[in-house]
């Protein structure tokens, strides 16, 4: 079968499309025909050796897939799924584990499906768990013409909240409006208009993908007892300093987000997740926006427009 491979970890540039055997499924494995693909942050920086996992090359890329099962426990041959890993889903064939592994509503595509899993997971998981969101509530999204940013959009939405986005173009500001964004604003000033939006009162949540010089203006945005969710630092200037007599003073938290290690140890979280996501999908709220796709053998450059931050809501790969 097909696989998209990391050989020397030196960058999108050097990632190849190569011929290797078939997965092999353990007991608890589900067999997946793959469809789509989706481009994730992880695997740019899988390319580069700079993720906290680094699998000893050869090794295939490829975080978020949809498909159709072939067998496996829990599933009907045929039946749609997405999923979600570490890596190795960017192939023809991928043996999932049964627990991130989710039956797709019929109201989704393929490449829908695969610009769900990480990426809506995280901003549930976010949102919910980490940020206590309730309804009612101002949520302020960084980066959110993005992959993660235009998810918790929907998914703050779907909870009952205002949203609030930041972004750095007006192109990306309609991008962040059409994924269900009450007001949309840019980066520059972004601290100066959260205050006539929101009557001085500030925002709850800050939901901070990007980190970098804006961290400070969010800690000011914040309503009493609000809260900062740091889940990434997309902006690459460093990791943000924190004040911590800032916190004392306003009452205001900051919190991080790391989805992936908190469900490594809680065995069938995951799928509590997906059947929370479900009745938002299902009441047309989430529907992921799928900007640019891509033919597999052009990974490396949906890799490379990632990087280059030319990616519009989720980029997608279709491998059949």
């Amino acid at each position: 079968m097909r696989a998209v491979q990391v050989l020397t970890t030196t960058g999108p540039a050097d990632v190849e499309v190569r011929e290797v055997p078939d997965p092999t499924p353990g007991p608890d494995d589900v067999l997946v025909e793959v469809h789509s693909v989706g481009i994730s942050f992880p695997d740019l920086l899988l390319s580069k050796g700079e993720y906290q996992l680094k699998p000893e090359p050869p090794f295939t890329l490829g975080v978020d897939f949809a498909g159709t099962v072939v067998s496996g426990p829990g599933f009907e041959p045929g039946q749609r799924v997405a999923g979600v890993g570490a890596y190795g889903g960017a192939a023809e064939l991928v043996a999932s584990p049964r627990g991130s592994t989710f039956a797709l509503p019929d109201a989704l595509s393929f490449d829908e499906g695969a610009a769900m899993p990480m990426n809506y997971l995280t901003a549930q998981f976010a949102l919910d768990e980490r940020g206590g969101l309730r309804a009612g509530e101002t949520v302020l999204v960084h980066g959110a013409a993005g992959g993660v940013g235009t998810a918790t959009i929907q998914v703050a939405r779907a909870m009952g909240a205002r949203v609030i986005a930041v972004v750095s173009t007006e192109e990306k500001a309609k991008v962040a409006r059409d994924a269900g964004a009450d007001e949309a604003v840019l980066l520059d000033g972004f601290r100066d208009a959260v205050g006539p939006l929101t009557g001085g009162a500030g925002v709850d949540v800050v939901v901070d993908v990007v980190g970098g010089d804006a961290f400070t203006d969010s800690l000011r945005v914040l309503a009493p007892q609000g809260r900062l969710l740091v889940v990434g630092f997309a902006a690459g200037q460093g990791i943000p300093q924190v004040k911590v007599n800032r916190l004392l003073l306003n009452n205001v938290d900051v919190r991080g987000v790391g989805w992936g290690a908190y469900t490594m140890t809680r065995p069938g979280y995951l799928q509590r997740q997906w059947a929370a996501l479900v009745p938002m999908i299902e009441s047309g709220v989430v529907r992921p926006p799928v900007g640019a796709t891509y033919p597999l053998a052009e990974f490396g450059r949906a890799l490379e427009d990632m990087a280059e931050r030319r990616t519009l809501g989720k980029s997608v790969v279709r491998v059949r």
